[in-house]
């Protein structure tokens, strides 16, 4: 007797061995049902062995107590005891699956089914589990073998006779013999339907692959065709024949899917057929052939990889497939092919419920899927030249591809690795309950039973998380590495003897992955990756990542070339490709920078240094800089300038730095990257794009200024003298292409002479503007004063008195309209605000607009709608000047600030966006117009913005070039393939935004 307090030596042992709970242990170990062994060591040492000891235990008392009397009880006893094979079997499957515990609680002689221990048993086939099955005569005796076929394979499973592919594998040919048998138990029940069709069953997906999970649906297509007669001719109808082999199949269905009193077997699933499940069960091969060749997607070509007669009529199976798989192989032939299927792949890992993303392990990032769609991609773009890539068995495939150079050797070894690694824990998470998940499980204790399951005794849990984190991280760095890597391999031809891809395999890929000059592009990667310096071999492991990103793009083959360039530029300074291969951010924002269109590359090209932006280190990365700071840095610059025409040259080189830095932040952010996921606030990019142009404008004219007025009079020029933004600048909604709309407002100083005073404020500004534009590796910064009193025909510059007498005489109602987008930009501050101060009566007039004002508004707006647009533009498709484009906002807003500005202190700004908000605020507009209008307003910026960044010049309307089509498109949010989709978006949004401008601004 144990004295109080004091653990017993059993529960010491017990802890020992394993157990969790071992005063429960003890209890069922001292239970009259182990009284004959529960003092033999061989027992606890075998439980000790298995994943849940506590489980096990559990299970074996269970499967005793359901023994019909003490002989089977003490059977069962002694053969546990002296036979080790079923020892470890019975056991193992006890503590690794408490549903097949509870399959042996309820037929409790099944356990003999472990007791075989023969060379044939090792490794079971079809034929195999035909005869497992014989004796089911229906639907319920079918899933009782059905179970008893699995505890075979589970056993074998968890003691390590068979490994993760081969219990795969015959998981699926236990599936092919389920629906033999269960196609024969239909057949049984309709003999009239039998006899009037012929059916093959072909297995797709998992089974199809024969790589199936414990419990997974089955998927299924079904081929029919009349039966034939003696004769050897149709002796039956099709339509007749159709309908009994679809009454066959769906009664198939039912008999595997179905609950009874001993659960279910699997759900079949037919919803691969063609038309999915609007589609009929069953057609005819005909039916089939005519489908796929016309109406088949990408995806559907890629499902029939896995296509395999399994039940049925095997000649009519055989005749399936010869004739479909000659068309998997041309799918890569296929316009978007690659787009399609990584396209595909995004939307899986879209659907995943955010809860779940870092538990799943066949969807999430770095999991099963992921070495499933690169090594059937793959297969597809290699397999038509080269049959022995036709497996449906991802791990037989991956092992092809890598024979025949398709894949570097140590990336598939460690891809191998992973995939078996991450498919037995999913097989050791659904054996546990025999439930479909691929969740790994949160529970403690669940976590201990799956660690020790996969061997890893010592700390199970924290083991488990390291190497499923290890290995996830493995595909989640190489499954798109897969598709690179062997292409430097074939041009760079370092290491002699080693399978390389052809010439025509490696153009075949290129191709496939949408690269227009396959050619040319191979070039390119020779050119960087050959050799054996320092520089090529960093160039060799940052181009397989690259080379991803830029198929990701609408323009592959300028990313690549773009990144050629800048290499030859900057590819023997010490910091470039440490800055790509060490930070992070660098590369990725690179490659999107460098494919997404021309503006930012010729920006780049122009001073390749600025690729340091990039970096998400301490170069100052891509978040805009403040007016004051870029002033601050433009006027330090004219100081050390020996001149204005070097002075400026260095302002100007700093816009354009800074141009660069803009645009790489708004296409990083439109596009998304692996760190920073695509903005979701559009309205915001619009903002920042708008802000950060502005502000530089401004810099840039201030530096200018100081410059002139520098080099032609010193210190002071002999007049005080502002600029005044006006339009978009004034607006700080400046977009790339934009030219800077502003007044020069001057004020002489005390004792100078009129004309002195204007002579100078009118060389400033013809210097400015001339030393702005000189032509140069940097882009000029067009200054547009048209919109002065008398527009081209005033005077460029006037003093503050000229433009108070002007306005109080003779301002028209356009003028007056201008003016709410005036704002002091550079020069002197003092002045600026005394020529705001004073129009602020004209653009706010304290009794709002006269009906008269209101019309000459709107004829205006109409005239200029009707004037303006180009000849043969699409008004539907123009972003300024068609119909809910920016002029209709823009218009819409603007009329309501003359007319409530005055009252409303929120709708005196410059700004559209924050004037509507304040509208809305104020009750002018309802929330759902402002929305309306703002969505609008957003998009057809956005849609300008894209044009520039694209074509690398303004634009108002869509490219007409695919290809440059395409790349707004990616801009926009759209994916390969769906540029109508964004012309059909712009459409709706602008038409929305038309009707609530008719309302409000015509009204």
């Amino acid at each position: 007797m144990t004295a109080p307090g004091r653990r017993s030596s059993t529960f010491t042992r017990l802890l020992r061995h394993g157990f969790t709970d071992p005063s429960a242990a003890e209890r069922l170990l001292d239970g009259a049902e182990l009284a004959p062994v529960r003092n033999d060591p061989v027992l606890l040492e075998a439980l000790g062995a298995t994943a849940d000891p506590d489980l096990a235990l559990h299970g074996l008392v269970r499967l005793l107590e359901a023994q019909p009397d003490p002989t089977a009880r003490r059977e069962l006893l002694d053969t546990l005891i002296a036979a080790k094979p079923l020892r470890d079997r019975l056991l193992g499957v006890l503590g690794a699956s408490e549903a097949l515990a509870d399959h042996l609680a309820r037929h409790a002689g099944d356990w003999q089914a472990l007791v075989t221990y023969e060379p044939r048993d090792l490794h079971r086939g079809v034929d195999d589990f035909e005869r497992g099955l014989a004796e089911a005569d229906d639907p319920v005796s079918l899933r009782v073998a059905y179970r008893r076929c699995l505890l075979s394979i589970a056993a074998r499973d968890v003691c390590g006779t068979i490994d993760v592919a081969e219990t795969a594998a015959e998981l699926a040919d236990l599936a092919t013999a389920t629906l033999r048998a269960a196609l024969a138990l239909a057949e049984a029940a309709a003999p009239e339907d039998a006899a009037l069709c012929r059916l093959a069953v072909i297995a797709m997906g998992k089974c199809g692959g024969h790589e199936l999970n414990y419990v997974s649906d089955v998927d299924v297509i079904f081929v029919g065709e009349p039966a034939e007669s003696t004769a050897g001719s149709p002796h039956a109808d099709e339509t007749k024949a159709l309908r009994a082999a679809t009454s066959l199949a769906s009664h198939m269905m039912r008999i595997c899917s179905e609950t009874t009193v001993e659960g279910s077997i699997w759900p079949v699933d037919a919803n691969l057929r063609p038309e999915g499940r609007n589609g009929p069960l069953v057609r005819t091969l005909s039916s089939h052939v005519a489908y796929y060749q016309r109406w088949a997607k990408t995806w559907e070509f890629q499902a029939l990889l896995k296509a395999r007669p399994v039940a049925g009529d095997p000649g009519l199976g055989a005749e399936y497939v010869a004739a479909l798989q000659p068309l998997v192989w041309q799918a890569a032939d296929r316009e978007n092919f690659v787009p399609d299927v990584q396209k595909m792949r995004r939307r899986v890992v879209e659907t995943i419920p955010a809860a779940e993303v870092d538990r799943q392990l066949k969807l999430g990032p770095g999991g099963l899927r992921d070495v499933e769609f690169a090594v059937q991609l793959l297969q597809l773009v290699h397999g038509r030249a080269d049959t022995s890539l036709h497996s449906g068995t991802t791990l037989a495939a991956l092992e092809a591809l890598a024979a025949g150079g398709y894949v570097g050797r140590a990336d598939a070894a460690q891809l191998d690795e992973a995939y078996r690694f991450l498919r037995s824990m999913e097989h050791r998470i659904q054996l546990h309950r025999l439930r479909r998940t691929h969740l790994v499980p949160e529970d403690e204790a669940d976590l201990r039973r799956l660690g020790r399951s996969l061997g890893l005794r010592t700390d199970p849990v924290p083991g488990l998380l390291r190497a499923w984190k290890r290995h996830a991280s493995v595909v989640r760095r190489l499954h798109e590495k897969l598709f690179y890597r062997p292409l430097l391999d074939a041009v760079a031809q370092l290491a002699p003897g080693e399978v390389r891809l052809s010439a025509e395999a490696a153009r075949e890929r290129m191709v496939a992955l949408g690269y227009a000059d396959p050619a040319a592009a191979l070039r390119h990667l020779e050119a960087l990756a050959s050799g054996v310096t320092r520089k090529a071999a960093i160039q060799r492991t940052l181009l397989p990542v690259l080379l991803g990103w830029f198929a990701d793009s609408a323009d592959p083959d300028t990313g690549l070339l773009n990144f050629r360039k800048v290499s030859d530029a900057l590819g023997n300074t010490p910091w470039y490709l440490r800055l790509l291969r060490d930070e992070g951010a660098a590369a990725e924002n690179l490659a999107r920078v460098l494919s997404a269109g021309r503006l930012a590359p010729d920006l780049l090209m122009r001073a390749p240094e600025a690729v340091a932006l990039l970096g998400d280190g301490n170069s100052g990365g891509l978040a805009p800089r403040g007016r004051a700071q870029l002033e601050q840095e433009t006027l330090a610059a004219v100081r050390r300038a020996d001149g204005a025409v070097q002075a400026v040259t260095a302002v100007r080189g700093v816009r354009r730095r800074e141009l660069f830095r803009t645009a790489a932040a708004d296409i990083v952010g439109s596009y998304g990257t692996e760190a920073q996921p695509v903005e979701a606030d559009q309205g915001a990019l619009v903002d920042r794009v708008g802000g950060a142009v502005s502000d530089l404008t401004a810099a840039t004219l201030a530096g200018t200024l100081r410059a002139v007025v520098r080099e032609g009079w010193g210190d002071t020029l002999p007049t005080r003298f502002t600029i005044i933004g006006m339009g978009r600048f004034g607006g700080h909604e400046l977009g790339y292409g934009s030219d800077a709309d502003v007044l020069f407002v001057h004020e002489p100083r005390d004792g100078v002479d009129e004309r002195e005073a204007a002579d100078a404020a009118n060389k400033v500004v013809a210097e400015m503007r001339r030393l702005l534009q000189v032509p140069s590796a940097d882009p000029p910064l067009l200054i547009d004063a048209d919109l002065r009193p008398e527009g081209k025909s005033g005077p460029l510059v006037r003093t503050l008195k000229s433009y108070e007498a002007y306005y109080r005489r003779w301002s028209l109602v356009w003028e007056r309209h201008a003016l709410l987008r005036a704002e002091f930009v550079a020069g002197d501050e003092d002045l600026g605000r005394r020529f705001t101060e004073l129009v602020d009566p004209l653009r706010y007039p304290a009794d709002g607009l006269g009906d008269d004002a209101v019309r000459e508004i709107r004829r205006l707006k109409a005239r200029m709608e009707s004037e303006r647009l180009p000849r043969g533009a699409d008004p539907k498709l123009h972003a300024k000047l068609g119909p809910g484009g920016l002029s209709d906002v823009e218009w819409t807003v603007q009329l309501m600030q003359l007319r409530h500005g005055h009252a409303e202190a929120g709708l005196r700004t410059t700004r559209t966006r924050a004037a509507l908000a304040a509208a809305c605020e104020a009750g002018l507009v309802s929330e759902e117009h402002a929305a309306t209008l703002d969505e609008a307003w957003v998009l057809a910026t956005r849609v300008r913005n894209a044009v520039m960044l694209v074509r690398g010049r303004a634009g108002d309307t869509f490219p007409t070039d695919p290809r440059e089509l395409a790349a707004v498109g990616r801009y926009l949010g759209h994916g390969p393939g769906h540029a109508g989709d964004m012309l059909d978006e712009y459409r709706r949004t602008a038409r929305r935004a038309r009707v609530v401008v008719e309302e409000l601004f015509y009204a």
